[in-house]
């Protein structure tokens, strides 16, 4: 594995490991998504934005350029992170970084599974994985960044 790639790599397995949430329920969801959605209409991101709570769907929002290409994305990307509750962009990585390919190593169907940039998962502590946030439209390092950005800040707020 390359320098660059394992920096990346570190990178995102440390942020994994920094945002877990004290809490998170239907208010948050909402607070979160509203937030992601006001910065991403001031930047003009032409993304879509989901949030999920177990297997419910419980924000989702599209901006001006997205499209149900982006919806497609989302879902598949939010099957990894709830499958392996950890980021779509880090396993992907991680397959990546053993030179392998998740379409063809990971032994599910590429259709319903995308291993790209841009869900996270929601951890609380002491209770564990319990949901994702995620967009799609934008590069893959670009949608996860924006995630964290927001997923951070969120953090943050919550004292």
């Amino acid at each position: 594995m390359s320098d660059h790639a394992r920096s990346i790599l570190d990178r995102i397995e440390s942020e994994e490991n920094e945002l877990v949430l004290p809490r998170f329920d239907l208010a948050d969801a909402w607070a979160l998504g509203s937030r992601m959605r006001a910065a991403a209409l001031d930047a003009g991101l032409p993304i879509v934005i989901g949030i999920t709570l177990g297997e419910a769907n419980v924000f989702h929002t599209a901006l001006p350029g997205s499209s149900a290409d982006n919806d497609g994305w989302l879902e598949r990307k939010t099957r990894v992170a709830r499958r392996y509750a950890r980021s779509s962009y880090g396993v992907g990585q991680s397959f990546r970084a053993v030179g392998k390919d998740f379409d063809t190593d990971a032994r599910l169907d590429p259709t319903l599974f995308a291993a790209h940039g841009g869900v996270f998962p929601i951890t609380i502590a002491g209770v564990g994985f319990v949901g994702t946030v995620g967009v799609s439209g934008l590069p893959q390092a670009e949608d996860h960044a924006f995630v964290v950005e927001h997923l951070r800040a969120y953090r943050a707020s919550l004292g």
